[in-house]
């Protein structure tokens, strides 16, 4: 017989959900990591809000961090999406095509769609952190804009592609 915590785990685990890379400066060093709780918040103010599953390491880092890029991530960015999941993983290398913004965040460059937020206000919940932040900055492609980029979401620890939608006619 299975535990609630660990049917809970598997059922989000078979959840389909958009992944979205994070990145910050904090003390004067990259942070990055992979998020698949992004949620729209509010649209007046712009706000988007995420979870934390910890307050020390990258996400600890992260809830210090006075402003977050929201990376939005595509087919050719999987690898690197792999990489910033792993713990261990290569992060910020030259290979993955990094910048940085004029506003000091690491800047993923080719991410379809990138959102500069800053947060406002977090709620602790157990060992996780759910941030509310407003966002400062949307720039998005043309192909994410009408949606015929496909885009990376994850199912049981795997990235997957959506396929690019088309409007209905």
């Amino acid at each position: 017989m299975t535990s609630q915590r660990e049917d809970f785990r598997t059922v989000f685990r078979h959840h389909p959900t958009g992944v979205v890379l994070l990145t910050a400066t904090v003390d004067e060093r990259p942070v990055g990591l992979i998020a698949s709780s992004l949620a729209s918040l509010s649209i007046d103010p712009l706000a988007v809000s995420f979870s934390l599953s910890k307050r020390t390491g990258r996400p600890g880092a992260l809830l210090r961090a006075e402003s977050i890029l929201v990376h939005f991530l595509s087919e050719g960015q999987r690898e690197t999406a792999r990489q910033f999941a792993d713990l261990d993983g290569d992060h910020f290398t030259d290979d993955q095509g990094w910048t940085t913004a004029p506003t000091g965040e690491p800047l993923l460059i080719g991410a379809p769609a990138v959102l500069r937020v800053h947060p406002v206000g977090s709620v602790e919940v157990g060992s996780a952190t759910l941030v509310a932040a407003e966002v400062d900055e949307v720039t998005a492609s043309p192909e994410m804009l009408d949606g015929t980029l496909p885009r990376l979401f994850h199912v049981n620890r795997t990235f997957h592609l959506q396929p690019s939608t088309t409007p209905d006619a």
